[in-house]
């Protein structure tokens, strides 16, 4: 075995990003991933920006290591080939708006009668229950409905959107983990099951300390900038020439924070002894820190940290982390060659395994780039039936 996933055959329904980000990782991680789009169409993603020749960067970014298939699901003989194709695959993952399968008759119901160890993953705004379940949304809305924005932004200032597509990118992280414990969980029962994840539940998972905050003080969270609202000194301070965010996050670090900082007789104030006091006394903190991190640039902070043991780092931008000495060294931007776009940049994968590690087998597919490959290789199909479906726009 190469890959772990490797004997896993997925059908992937989803277009844009949760339900792609999910088959990705899917993908590099060795299972077979026929994408499923709309003929002449494909994935709205396609259509949006930069394009390279006319290929979106964007689709290319979360959809390699895929087949793509045309399929029009409208019509009986597409509906046909669906059927078919799911009684040879593992796992099925949508992100439609719920209802929208059982619309077509294609719903985990109906399916798991053609394939009873089918795992059926559906990811979706608001989830297959509950009051707002066929509501639509995109990721800005959950991170708006979800709370994260709340405590998203500077101090005083207005509730900001985080800069990254969490709404989307966690939503296809547990869906990942939703598949992967199902597959699990088949291996021992025999029987498949449905995997059903919201969007919004998603990011109500990741409020972590804001709720906890709110049930024990009543207070209710709001922005704080780069400070972490329970540990203090956890923030970003201005340096000579920039940045740096420093996470001194006990009291042995804090000490030896001082001692760096050429500010000794913090130590023994007892004002700032224990975390709960410095996060008491954080408005007179401050100041006294600050100050001392403006006679250094951020490069001799870091040597300095570094040396004492304190967690730190540069604030970057996003070439500064395509150029990070570690993140290449961790193969996690990675070029990919694209048969019309060229060598496309991306993020490589965050997964080491140290005996089956995933790897990327494939660049993003056209539209369509093997639909008569995967219809001959799982259905058998001839020539002569491929053109007769053709002729008839199925695919």
């Amino acid at each position: 075995m190469e890959c772990p996933l490797e004997n896993i055959k997925v059908l992937d329904l989803s277009r844009v990003l949760a339900g792609p980000y999910a088959t990705m990782i899917l993908g590099d991680l060795g299972a077979d991933i026929i994408k499923v789009e709309l003929p002449n169409t494909g994935d709205d993603a396609r259509q949006f920006g930069p394009h390279v020749n006319n290929e979106s960067a964007y689709f290319m970014s979360i959809n390699r290591n895929k087949r793509s298939i045309t399929l029009n699901l409208k019509e009986h003989e597409g509906k046909k080939i669906f059927l078919e194709l799911i009684s040879q695959v593992d796992v099925l993952v949508e992100n439609f708006r719920p209802g929208t399968m059982e619309k077509l008759n294609l719903g985990y119901k109906e399916l798991k009668e053609v394939n009873p160890k089918l795992i059926y993953a559906a990811t979706s705004g608001f989830g297959h229950s509950g009051p707002y379940s066929k509501r639509a949304a995109y990721d800005a809305v959950v991170q708006a409905m979800g709370g994260i924005m709340s405590i998203t932004g500077e101090k005083g200032g207005k509730p900001t959107r985080v800069g990254s597509s969490i709404g989307d990118l966690t939503a296809g992280m547990f869906t990942v983990i939703g598949i992967l414990t199902a597959l699990h969980s088949r291996s021992i029962t025999g029987k498949g099951q449905k995997v059903d994840v919201a969007m919004l539940d998603c990011q109500v998972s990741l409020l972590e300390n804001a709720i906890a905050r709110y049930a024990v003080t009543g207070e209710v969270p709001k922005p704080g900038g780069n400070r972490h609202p329970s540990i203090v000194p956890f923030e970003s301070f201005d340096t000579l020439d920039g940045e740096i965010m420093i996470a001194a996050g006990n009291d042995a670090l804090w000490k030896k924070l001082c001692l760096i900082l050429e500010r000794e007789t913090l130590v023994d104030d007892d004002r700032f002894k224990t975390n709960p006091l410095r996060n008491s006394n954080y408005e007179a903190l401050r100041p006294l820190i600050s100050e001392a991190f403006k006679l250094k640039t951020t490069a001799e902070w870091q040597l300095l940290l570094d040396n004492g043991g304190i967690p730190n780092g540069p604030i970057n931008t996003i070439d500064q982390v395509l150029e990070n000495p570690q993140v290449q060294a961790r193969e996690m931007v990675i070029e990919v060659e694209h048969p019309v776009a060229g060598k496309l940049k991306m993020p490589g994968i965050p997964i080491k395994l140290s005996d089956t590690p995933g790897k990327v087998r494939r660049p993003a597919p056209i539209l369509g780039q093997h639909t008569e490959e995967i219809l001959k290789e799982l259905l058998q199909y001839s020539n002569e039936k491929l053109k007769r479906l053709k002729d008839k726009n199925i695919f």
